[in-house]
């Protein structure tokens, strides 16, 4: 866990800051009396969990005893995983690759190999993993580790075919070395290369096996400091591997084959087999085939030996999928992955090398998911993973966090999801079963949702600082799919990914969910536990186009004309048909594309299982050629029954109850003509949108890389893991594409560029037209005071622009019911309310307590029900709260732009509280979220910094350089969440949780898993009465004698450089808190007393032994000399 210093903000100061101003109005003197609970005490910053596949693996190791395996990624972080809900984060610092891992088996540690040449001993035994020791190697570079089991000395293979040893207790090098010159014949003349393989003989300890690169293999007698024998084939090595009576080992080999060597025969190989290979005829070696990269040799009491390989497969299967080869008496099983190979474990019964291995699993790490297969059935099936693994299934593009949600909707998701798994896995229990969970006292829901590059969306149950999938909805089923490149439509926008989601609006206690598409679709799905099948989809085209005539009079007060309807205009049949019909319009060559939609929503029925149901399709359609705006902001109400929308173009409000388009305005139209904020002078040029918001397929050289663009801004963001895009000056790159000129404000340069940004939709910035076009950048749905002068709470809509103005819309709602059926929906703008520097990114309600009021919902009901079921579950509307009393404020709007917060009185309009959040930067996420029975503003800034506010004063109460925006990706996905939650996407594969709360942190040590748990190492294998009275058995070998100083001397100290590591006590008196912290605690100082109890032991036994040699030396020269004469001498 990594903590943060907090610079702590004394709550009085902030009356005088300023940057912070409060200004009471006439008849808002009440807001004084507003007690605010939340203190800078109860907020503290710190990661939790992270979850997800790693990110670019290179390694993998697993405890047998223990199991827990362990995987080390090119950007140095370990994950550690255990039985479903056990993993474990940590990093490190260096971040350079990780090459490879070694478990101190049931030892609750794990030494780690990096590509700087440096080693480190990690202790498993704390919830939170920390280095004990370090080893930085100054001279040679690191190729391979071996440590034997239940020993604590460490064999490093180096670059220049060195052997040195590493006692992991002390970390400390030994002066015992196996120089490669002395392995290899002295007749050899080239060096063998890096050393790429060492193991010991399973039956004899004192034998070391040492395979060079070349294709030498030596076996080493580590007490007469020479090589027994030395086996050479002619092909470079890749891996060695032992059967277990240490008579025979197996070589893997760069032409695709595999030699199996007698220990006692080194001048040829017993058996060459090539697995891959075709064999001629005519008797002649079978061609070359590619490397064998990897292989084991694992054998079984009963049966035919095991061996498992990766690579080899032949030249001609160019295309051909990385597989897995599984080769058991005479059958080979070829199994072919998704992904490329990167490591795999055989998972065998002993922990003994020397005893039957009794393989019962394969665990085969891939570039991007994680497969174990199942030795002991008929056909290999895999096990069901339980970790989320798979969150980059397809790239994300939106995320959006909801802790403390209605307790019955994860049970509800689970139901519906249970029925979407896939058949076929292994009936045995999951093999990596080791930890324990946490003893978590979080007990509230949460739920993720995850938007998706193919269209699909993810619900996954976040709960306890675990992640488990829920469920999972595909929206382009909707749609028809074009079946090749030359079937493909015209008319798209974007060339890749025509259904990825843009933005969601979901509402959890009515299980409304709406979704934006990059194709500017919008889909509204109603949730329901029966199947039904739709005949016609309901579709709803809309056309928005950017209204031109203001050009001419930018004067708000001039009357216009407006091509769009006008508020209210809901009457127009044509625009309030959904029509059931493929679009009419015109798409020929000839003239320019009008009145068609991006994609064609399919004809044919849809079958729609248990879950997410579409209930309506809106597409925005091409205008005289045109394409239309990509969805800007999303926001649905189930007490309303309203879906509103906005782009660049303007907005939309649509009433999904009775299938009809209510307003289609553009942003200008908004503003009353009493507005004191003039509107914006438009380009008459209408310039054409490129195809790019979240899919960009205009560079091509940049296609994999800038696939993904931010639904908040246009700078590209990588969504691809394949190929990181390196980007210089990237916050200057982002606040280009977000800069915009205002219209308002007569400033200098200066200020004109900090009032300059917005969520353009492009990530060109050469279009003025664009760069000054107001877009829709929020909505609120709320129960409020629309105007002035109304005393009276009606249905309301608050609407955010780019440019940094909040309009109100009032909404006239006909009675629930028939009526609510059959009657108009009528809607009216009101003007603006408030405008604030940058574009607007959130906006809540207060009541006059301050408490948060969330807009208003309707209770779920199965919309698949009978009449009668749904009239019990389904409520009417919530009347309205109390109207306000004349000259009285009762509420208190909040909103948050990329600069600026301010709180303004309802009715009155006044703004009572301003807080400029940042000056050089700019704000990417704002949440008002409630937290420890109070509410306050949350926000992620461009620089890095995490902040809090208080409501209603907006004093400071948390501000942390926590992460600088380094990609876009975490732009896009970064969201706040109730009771101190947020999460962002730190890779394309996993999703990073945090906490800004002080008690979640306070309590994180119990809330997190137990990696190590107390287990007995199982007995060593019998030698057997025949064995033991002939020898045979395994020989073990004293290798302190060995490697010890006493015995070796002192290493170089220029060879190493140790660094003691920050895991020792020292680390853990911070990090164990309550009771099993305690007893964590003291079981470590008990191991580490008994340690030194032990070494203190050993030392004294050593002196003791050391002066009964003296002594009896001493005595001996007494008797030489005694009776001698001074000239005898």
């Amino acid at each position: 866990m990594k903590k943060f210093n907090i610079r702590k903000v004394l709550d009085g100061l902030t009356a005088v800051s300023s940057s912070s101003s409060a200004t009471a109005q006439p008849g808002t003197r009440e807001n004084d009396v507003i007690q605010e609970t939340l203190q800078s005490e109860h907020f503290q910053l710190c990661k939790t969990v992270r979850h997800g596949f790693p990110h670019q693996p290179s390694s993998m190791a697993f405890d047998p005893v223990q199991k827990i395996l362990a995987v080390g990624t090119q950007s140095g972080a370990l994950r550690l995983f255990g039985r479903a809900g056990v993993e474990c984060y940590c990093q490190h610092e260096s971040g350079a690759a990780v090459i490879q891992l070694q478990f101190l088996i049931n030892e609750g540690a794990l030494v780690s190999a990096l590509a700087d040449d440096s080693i480190h001993l990690w202790n498993l035994r704390q919830k939170l993993p920390a280095i004990l020791h370090s080893l930085k190697f100054n001279r040679e570079r690191i190729t391979y580790c071996h440590l034997p089991f239940q020993s604590k000395w460490l064999y490093i293979g180096t670059e220049r075919g060195n052997i040195h040893i590493v006692n992991v207790e002390s970390f400390t090098l030994s002066g015992y070395v196996i120089m490669w010159n002395k392995a290899i014949e002295l007749s050899t003349k080239t060096h063998p290369g890096p050393v790429v393989h060492i193991s010991d003989n399973p039956m004899d300890e004192g034998k070391l096996l040492i395979g060079f690169e070349c294709g030498i293999v030596v076996l080493w007698d580590l007490k007469s400091k020479k090589a027994d024998y030395r086996y050479n084939y002619d092909e470079a090595i890749h891996s060695v591997a032992w059967h277990h009576e240490g008579k025979q080992f197996v070589c893997s080999h760069s032409d695709g084959t595999l030699t199996t060597w007698n220990v006692r025969a080194p001048a040829k190989p017993a058996q060459t087999i090539t697995p891959h290979g075709k064999q001629p005829k005519d008797g002649k070696k079978p061609e070359p085939c590619k490397p064998i990269l990897k292989v084991e040799y694992k054998t079984t009491r009963a049966g035919d030996p095991f061996m498992v390989l990766s690579g080899g497969l032949s030249y001609d299967t160019v295309g051909r999928r990385a597989c897995l080869t599984v080769m058991h008496g005479k059958s080979t099983a070829v199994l072919e992955m998704d992904y490329p190979i990167v490591d795999f474990l055989t998972l065998c019964e002993t922990p003994y090398p020397n005893d039957f291995q009794e393989p019962y699993a394969v665990v085969v790490l891939l570039e991007k998911d994680l497969v174990v297969i199942d030795l002991g059935q008929i056909g290999y099936p895999i096990f069901e993973n339980p970790y989320p693994l798979t969150i980059h299934e397809s790239p994300v593009t939106c995320c959006e966090y909801f802790a403390d949600c209605p307790a019955e909707l994860i049970p509800a998701l689970y139901s519906v999801g249970s029925r979407q798994k896939r058949q076929g896995y292994s009936k045995k229990e999951w093999p990596i079963s080791g930890g324990n969970w946490g003893q978590g006292t979080q007990s509230y829901p949460e739920i993720i949702i995850t938007g998706h590059a193919d269209g699909s969306i993810k619900f996954w149950d976040a709960s306890a600082l675990m992640l488990q999938v829920l469920y999972k909805l595909k929206t382009a089923k909707v749609f028809e799919r074009a079946r090749g490149k030359e079937e493909k439509p015209s008319t798209d926008i974007v060339e890749e990914d025509p259904f990825a989601i843009q933005t969601l609006s979901w509402c959890p206690e009515s299980r409304m969910l709406c979704v934006a598409g990059v194709s500017a679709h919008v889909i509204i799905y109603r949730f329901s536990k029966q199947e039904v099948t739709t005949e016609v989809v309901q579709l709803l085209e809309v056309r928005m186009q950017c209204e031109l005539s203001d050009v001419d009079s930018p004067d708000p007060g001039g009357d216009q004309t407006p091509t769009l309807p006008t508020p209210g205009a809901s009457s127009s049949p044509q625009e309030n048909e959904a029509p059931t019909h493929p679009s009419t319009g015109s798409n020929s060559t000839d003239g320019p594309r009008d009145n068609i939609p991006c994609l064609q929503v399919r004809s044919s029925p849809l079958k729609q299982s248990p879950g997410y149901q579409v209930e309506l399709v809106i597409q925005l359609v091409w205008v005289s050629g045109e394409p239309p705006q990509q969805i800007t902001s999303l926001a649905v109400n189930s007490s309303y029954g309203l879906v509103v929308f906005g782009n660049s173009s303007g907005l939309a409000v649509v009433d999904y109850l009775q299938k009809t388009l209510l307003l289609n305005m553009g942003t200008t139209e908004l503003y009353s003509p009493s507005d004191p904020y003039p509107r914006q002078p438009r380009s008459p040029r209408k310039a054409r949108q490129p195809s790019a918001a979240l899919c960009d397929s205009n560079d091509g050289s940049n296609a994999s890389e800038d696939r993904c663009k931010s639904p908040t801004s246009g700078t590209p963001s990588p969504c691809n893991s394949d190929d990181e895009p390196k980007q210089q000056n990237f916050i200057e790159r982002a606040r280009m594409s977000w800069k915009i000129s205002s219209p308002t404000e007569q400033k200098t340069d200066m200020d004109a560029k900090d009032n300059s940004f917005s969520r353009s939709r492009s990530s060109s910035v050469t279009s003025i037209d664009r760069e000054s076009r107001e877009a829709i950048s929020s909505f609120h749905f709320c129960e409020s005071f629309p105007r002035k002068t109304e005393n009276l709470l009606s249905p309301s809509l608050l609407v955010g622009t780019t440019q940094g103005s909040v309009l109100v819309v009032a909404l006239s709602l006909p009675p629930s019911g028939d009526q609510r059926l059959q009657q108009p929906v009528s809607i009216s703008s009101c003007g603006t309310l408030v405008r604030l520097k940058g574009g607007v990114l959130t906006m809540a309600l207060l009541d006059a307590t301050g408490a948060l009021l969330p807009p208003p919902y309707e209770p779920w009901y199965d919309p698949n029900a009978s009449d009668e079921e749904k009239e019990k579950s389904r409520r009417r509307r919530p009347a309205s709260p109390p109207s306000s009393q004349e000259g009285q404020d009762s509420q208190y709007a909040v909103v948050c732009s990329e600069k600026q917060a301010k709180v303004v009185a309802l009715p009155s309009q006044a703004d009572i509280y301003k807080h400029n959040i940042t000056e050089s930067s700019f704000v990417l996420r704002a949440d008002v979220v409630q937290m420890a029975g109070a509410s306050c503003i949350a926000c992620f800034c461009a620089n890095g910094h995490i902040m809090t506010l208080s409501l209603p004063s907006l004093r400071p109460l948390l501000d942390v350089n926590y992460l600088p925006l380094t990609d876009m990706r975490i732009a896009r996905t970064f969201c706040f969440s109730n009771l101190g939650q947020a999460l962002y996407l730190t890779s394309p594969t996993e999703i990073q949780r945090i906490t800004y709360s002080q008690e979640t942190c306070d309590n994180l040590q119990e809330m997190l898993s137990e990696l190590f748990t107390p287990v007995e190492t199982p007995e060593a294998p019998n030698r057997g009465f025949f064995k033991g009275l002939f020898g045979g058995g395994a020989q073990s070998l004293d290798r302190e004698d060995l490697f010890g100083e006493m015995a070796a001397g002192k290493a170089s100290r220029s060879l190493a450089q140790h660094i003691p590591g920050p895991g020792g006590m020292e680390g853990m008196k911070g990090a164990a808190s309550g009771v099993v912290g305690e007893l964590a605690r003291a079981r470590i100082a008990l191991d580490e007393r008994g340690q030194k109890l032990g070494e203190l032991e050993e030392r004294t036994a050593a002196m003791m032994a050391s002066a009964d040699s003296f002594s009896k030396h001493a005595h001996d020269m007494m008797l030489k000399y005694k009776d001698k004469k001074w000239y005898q001498l």
